[in-house]
């Protein structure tokens, strides 16, 4: 089956307010079932010259007429002139201006400028109509090129389109701006000729006179092309357009030409030359397209993980095969690089259809003395060595660099312990906020782990801090408070005190069961070794006990009553817990029967 391959030239000057050129080089690629046509029209009103009318138009017209089939994908203008430059001019009563300019000159006083912009939206919404440039005016600063024959002024669209009917190709868009005469090479690289059958090229040319033609020529790869009639070989700038069969484009050039003969399967680069001996003509904008089945891996980073104190990173990631003509295939390689060196290989899944993608996921590992802020780079379509395994249609967009803050584990601050109470077998009820008292902080920022493990995990958190029974004794408790894009640390110790008893101010020791003794809470399980001492009124000490002799209101001291119960009545007590964090408690007790 025959596969149309074309190729294109477009070229057009561009040129702002200093001299000198710019060399041309690839500005937008187009992967797929795409093509290219150009309309355009000159503002000179005939061929410039000695006996030429010295006047240019503000106007000019061309008519677009694509088919119901072709899908317009972009469209970019093109404007030039003599003189500094009319930057702002209006498509169909729209204002356009330039996005960017170029230059180029014969000598201080004849300068010659041009102007890009992208007019994709206009022409989608408009479709197929007559366009027309306006607001384009050069009249006040043509006269000074007039006696050279160097005065003139044009437009040109190139609208790039996707058809289902073409084969799959690839389209080439060079931008710069070089001249002539003498003698002008070309080099346009980036090709990938597949099938060279129907091959093409086309340019649109500046300032070229049809009335000149000394040593004028374009060749390919050494070899002259023309278009007879239109573009003879010895005359390629004549003003004409080949894409409509018009002669009458004065000073300016859309041609097509042929060059199945000229380009070779596998070629990766085509040198355009142009010679002229006397015709000076201005070159800026190339367009190749060439059949091309191809796919082209380009990888994007959506997001990564990492943990504090690790140097491991999971990143999240995507492999596009949308500037294609061919599916990646699964299994292409992907490797990431810190400093040079591999922390990480993975792979395609499945195969990666045209315009597709596919998401995943991989484990790097960074050295141990890698710094805390990392440059890491991911390059698809790469075994490992730097080296590709899959040829596509671009080699150079495979690679995607991105910095990594690591999370440094902070330091550990340490903080008041809390003091619980003693209730028993040495544990107490706390509320673990009450540590962190002293910030600002909000609760809900706050979490707290029984190990350092368990915090740097963001693991097995005490699920009710403000009600907290104590497991150990002492216990160490760790709390994590949020703070983008790390953490802090706290640190502090439950610690339990006996907790002070509670001293009733009277009982009752009528063998009833109720109130019988005098009933200190707090004390017999908890402060074992205190010592009780009860006077009576007159400072007589009638009783003296321990922990295994709570007072039923019996007097064990004195000579007189030992054994007896004391009359109802006010006593005192002194109470000493041989505890060195409670002085002696002293009061009075009442009895009653």
């Amino acid at each position: 089956m025959n596969k149309l391959i074309k190729i294109a030239l477009f070229i057009v000057l561009c040129s702002t307010t200093y001299l000198g050129a710019q060399d041309i080089s690839l500005y937008q690629q187009f992967n797929g079932r795409y093509d290219y046509t150009a309309i355009g029209n000159t503002m000179n009103t005939a061929e410039n010259g000695l006996i030429a009318p010295c006047t240019i138009l503000t106007s000019s017209s061309a008519n677009l007429n694509l088919s119901s089939t072709q899908n317009v994908v972009a469209a970019y203008l093109y404007w030039a002139g003599s003189g500094n430059g009319d930057f702002n001019i209006s498509l169909n009563n729209i204002e356009v201006s330039a996005e960017r300019t170029f230059s180029d000159a014969l000598d201080a006083d004849r300068v010659f400028f041009a102007a890009f912009a992208d007019v994709t939206t206009i022409i989608t919404d408009q479709g197929n109509t007559d366009y027309t440039i306006s607001n384009f005016d050069l009249t006040s600063i043509i006269s000074p090129y007039c006696p050279t024959g160097t005065n003139f002024g044009g437009w040109a669209i190139t609208i790039i389109y996707e058809e289902d009917t073409l084969p799959l190709n690839q389209l080439n868009v060079y931008d710069g701006l070089q001249s002539v005469p003498t003698f002008l090479s070309i080099t346009l690289d980036n090709l990938n000729v597949l099938d060279n059958e129907d091959a093409k090229i086309g340019f649109v040319a500046w300032e070229g006179d049809n009335g000149i033609a000394v040593n004028e020529q374009l060749t390919i790869n050494g070899s002259v092309i023309s278009n007879f009639p239109l573009n003879p070989a010895n005359n390629a700038f004549n003003g004409t357009n080949s894409f409509t069969g018009a002669s009458d484009l004065y000073n300016m050039d859309i041609d097509v030409y042929n060059i199945q003969n000229n380009i070779n399967i596998g070629d990766t680069s085509a040198t355009i030359a142009l010679t002229s001996g006397q015709d000076f003509v201005m070159i800026n904008n190339v367009i190749t397209v060439l059949n091309s089945q191809l796919p082209d891996a380009t990888l994007t980073i959506e997001d990564y993980i990492v943990n504090c104190g690790d140097n491991t990173i999971e990143v999240f990631y995507t492999v596009y095969n949308t500037n294609s003509t061919a599916v990646l295939p699964a299994n292409t390689p992907i490797a990431f690089y810190y400093n040079n060196t591999l922390i990480g290989q993975t792979f395609t899944n499945d195969d990666i259809e045209i315009n597709g993608s596919e998401n995943n996921t991989v484990l790097l590992t960074l050295p141990d003395d890698a710094d805390t802020s990392v440059i890491i780079t991911g390059i698809v379509d790469d075994d490992g060595t730097m080296t590709g395994i899959v040829t596509e249609t671009n080699e150079d967009n495979n690679l995607i660099s991105f910095e990594v803050e690591l999370l440094v584990i902070p330091e550990i601050e340490v903080l008041s312990p809390i003091i619980g109470c003693n209730e028993g077998f040495e544990t107490s009820t706390y509320n673990l906020f009450e540590a962190l008292e002293i910030y600002d902080f909000a609760e809900e920022d706050i979490t707290f782990f029984t190990s350092l493990e368990d915090l740097e995990s963001n693991s097995n958190a005490i699920l009710i801090p403000y009600d907290y029974n104590n497991v150990l004794y002492p216990e160490t408790i760790f709390a994590r408070v949020a703070s983008p894009p790390c953490y802090e640390i706290f640190q502090f110790n439950l610690i339990i005190e006996n907790c002070p008893p509670y001293i009733p101010q009277g009982f009752s020791p009528n063998n009833d069961t109720l109130n019988d003794w005098f009933n200190i809470q707090g004390l017999y399980d908890i402060f074992t070794e205190h010592q009780l001492q009860i006077y009576n009124r007159y400072g007589n000490l009638i009783y003296e006990g321990d922990n295994n002799t709570p007072w039923y209101g019996i007097v064990n001291k004195g000579l007189n009553n030992k054994g007896k119960t004391v009359p109802v009545g006010t006593y005192y007590y002194i109470l000493n817990l041989n505890d060195p964090n409670y002085k002696p408690f002293m009061g009075w007790v009442y009895v009653n029967y």
